[in-house]
């Protein structure tokens, strides 16, 4: 598999990145060996950790998955794979992660990478990103800015304003860790337009070190990002790792068939509420419907569509069983026609972003 350049860095990764969400409570560790060594043997090069993983997050889950694929990776020449992590932020409700962070401060940047590099057993993180901002911004399923949630009471424009590390204070905290060869490049993830450009001016104006990369969620149900973040990559020249391709499942056409089938909708009732909105099912089918009449199965249409995007610089993949494992990358192969890809911006026309 050819390897791409990462944005204005120097790191070259496979178009397809293996995610690991799944280490530690779907998958054991024997399982994500296999999965590692298979993807490994495929030519892919670039693996996505954190340290609040495996998903669904739970206190007595937490840090296996970074733990886990640190058990794999110091058995490997560690210049061969590129390996991301991210620290966890605020409001998430994690109190076991440091007590709950409540910023994304130096001593909680700090300590969340002194902590990765330990269960990853490795003296580098090749990218390190802040799993979703500091301040107050929709995500995972919010689709619209409250500015209510600026404010300590939780009332627009009542009382006092909350106060957020200043992206500013982020950057120089990750400058320092660069320095200090602890992690080489830093990206963004769940991140909006005005966060991204923040990022890049501040990091300009005060000569610190510029982000390389976004991860947010990009599927045939949630395109939201073409309205502007993608002329932001293309300008900024950013590189993007799209999560979720397949739609938690929903795209793969099994709860169509079966809406009890086994998977992590069915598994985590309470979580993802993004694909728990009125017109995700409606969706699904119709892109199931588009796939079959044209020989393809839906995992085939909704990873093509993801990977051959121009703006996708790499697309994370996730799979809990071997057999998925190999569709899922398999599916680099499959082109999609200009007929198909007509039909599939007929569909988005008429049901666009069920699921944002």
């Amino acid at each position: 598999m050819q390897k791409v350049r990462f944005g204005l860095s120097d790191l070259h990764v496979s178009p397809i990145c293996l995610g690991t969400m799944t280490y530690g409570d779907q998958n054991n560790e024997e399982q994500a060996f296999e999965q590692l060594d298979y993807a490994l043997e495929q030519g892919i090069n670039f693996i996505d950790c954190a340290e609040m993983y495996p998903v669904p997050p739970k206190a007595e889950t937490v840090t296996r998955t970074e733990t886990i694929f640190g058990n794999w990776l110091k058995h490997q020449q560690r210049d061969n794979i590129i390996l991301t992590s991210k620290v966890a932020g605020p409001r998430r409700g994690m109190h076991w992660i440091r007590g709950g962070p409540s910023s994304l401060d130096r001593d909680n940047i700090r300590a969340a990478v002194e902590d990765s590099l330990k269960r990853l057993q490795t003296d580098y993180i090749d990218l390190y990103q802040l799993h979703w901002p500091e301040r107050n911004v929709p995500m995972f399923g919010q689709y619209q800015f409250d500015p209510a949630q600026e404010y300590v009471s939780g009332e627009y424009q009542v009382g006092e304003t909350k106060q957020w590390v200043s992206i500013r204070n982020q950057l120089e905290t990750l400058a320092e860790l660069i320095q200090e060869g602890k992690i080489r490049y830093i990206g963004l993830s769940n991140e909006q337009p005005w966060g991204i450009m923040q990022f890049l001016r501040v990091a300009e104006e005060y000569q610190l070190p510029r982000i390389v990369s976004l991860q947010n969620c990009y599927n045939l149900m949630n395109r939201g990002m073409e309205f502007g973040t993608s002329e932001i990559l293309y300008r900024e020249n950013v590189a993007l790792m799209a999560y979720s391709p397949l739609a938690f499942g929903h795209l793969t056409g099994k709860y169509i068939d079966n809406p009890k089938a086994e998977g992590r909708v069915t598994m985590f009732l309470g979580y993802a509420q993004r694909y728990k909105k009125p017109g995700v099912e409606k969706a699904s089918a119709a892109y199931a419907a588009l796939a079959r009449k044209h020989g393809l199965s839906p995992t085939e249409l909704a990873l093509s569509f993801v990977y051959h995007r121009w703006f996708v610089t790499s697309t994370i993949i996730g799979a809990t069983t071997m057999q998925q494992l190999k569709q899922n990358i398999d599916a680099w192969n499959t082109k999609l026609s200009e007929d198909v890809l007509q039909e599939i911006e007929y569909l988005h026309l008429t049901m666009m972003n069920p699921a944002p």
